[in-house]
């Protein structure tokens, strides 16, 4: 499946989710990441995001779909993230 992140945390967990989000996605934009990724590493993503963020205080939405031959992605101005994927 192909799978955006979007997150607003608090900025003392803002590291921290983008450090477990880059394990599984590419980081593209300041609170976004995207990439193919398994229903099973998607399931230990939102595992690992559970034990960091505050429920009451952050936000992650997760934009999911089955392909991405369906989506098309464009972008202007400055290119903020990468397309490697950092372990």
């Amino acid at each position: 499946m192909y799978l955006i992140m979007v997150y607003d945390v608090n900025v003392k967990r803002v590291n921290k989710v983008l450090k477990i989000g880059r394990k599984y996605l590419y980081w593209v934009q300041n609170s976004v990441l995207e990439g193919e990724i398994t229903e099973a590493k998607f399931e230990k993503l939102k595992s690992e995001l559970r034990h960091v963020i505050v429920e009451e205080e952050d936000s992650v939405i997760f934009y999911i779909f089955e392909s991405k031959l369906y989506t098309r992605r464009e972008s202007m101005g400055v290119k903020k993230g990468g397309e490697e994927l950092i372990l």
